[in-house]
């Protein structure tokens, strides 16, 4: 992917769980990401429960519930959709940002 390249996350599919976790902290750093991430094991079942590919974000309340799924991303992320479902759970800790 084009994006990849420019942004140089290009790296070999990884071979155990140890080498993802290290590949996705690199990814995570070399993108910038500044919200706690998550990694999926190779079995990739939380892919397949909450249908993340391509890609999307979820918010998830302190019971587990999914409060808010984004559009198919990157193009279909709303932000002011993710705040809206933030401030409907926290609405003093959004409302300071």
């Amino acid at each position: 992917m084009e994006s990849n390249v420019r942004d140089k996350v290009v790296f070999a599919s990884p071979k155990d769980e140890v080498e993802r976790a290290l590949l996705a902290g690199a990814c995570v750093r070399k993108l910038g990401i500044k919200f706690p991430a998550v990694l999926d094991g190779f079995d990739n079942l939380t892919e397949r429960a909450y249908t993340g590919w391509p890609d999307r974000m979820y918010l998830i309340n302190t019971g587990g519930r999914i409060v808010y799924k984004s559009k198919p991303g990157p193009f279909g992320f709303n932000p002011d959709e993710l705040r809206a479902a933030l401030q409907s759970l926290h609405p003093q800790v959004v409302a300071q940002q």
